[in-house]
């Protein structure tokens, strides 16, 4: 991990690479948290997070499910959806300095409890049907954009 003013220095100069994880049930309902930090903060976004130097994606992928989902899940699971860039006004510091990511989203299917996922970035989960994330004005618009080819 790098330090505090380390990371400003990144957040501030360069993109970030992270990877999305579109979390579907059974019911293909897609799991959301409320941010509770910025970017995105006091919206319902999908779990995610950063790549770290020098960590594979695959062994990325695996430490956030773990932590961002609190379980277990294979890399080969996933299914690949695309790179996506997502360029935010603010950032984690509150500063006055924008944060941009080049996102990899994957999806998979996993049916896990909301009353056992992590508190650390999510205020709150729910499970929420494509047309009613598509419909809400709380979800984000970057999480939409997972969803507008209808999928």
């Amino acid at each position: 991990m790098l330090g505090l003013e380390t990371f400003k220095t990144v957040v501030a100069s360069s993109p970030l690479v992270s990877i999305d994880l579109i979390v579907r049930n059974r019911q293909k309902q897609v799991l959301l948290g409320l941010r509770s930090n910025s970017p995105a903060q006091g919206f319902w976004f999908v779990p995610g997070g950063r790549i770290q130097k020098d960590e594979r994606v695959e062994s990325a992928f695996r430490r956030l499910v773990k932590v961002e989902l609190g379980c277990d899940a294979s890399f080969v699971q996933a299914r690949f959806l695309g790179p996506y860039q997502h360029f935010y006004p603010d950032n984690f510091f509150g500063d006055n300095f924008s944060t941009h990511y080049v996102v990899l989203g994957y999806e998979l299917e996993l049916d896990i409890s909301l009353n056992d996922l992590p508190a650390d970035q999510h205020q709150d989960y729910r499970w929420f049907t494509v047309d009613e994330l598509l419909a809400s004005q709380q979800v984000h618009q970057h999480t939409k954009d997972y969803f507008s080819d209808g999928s």
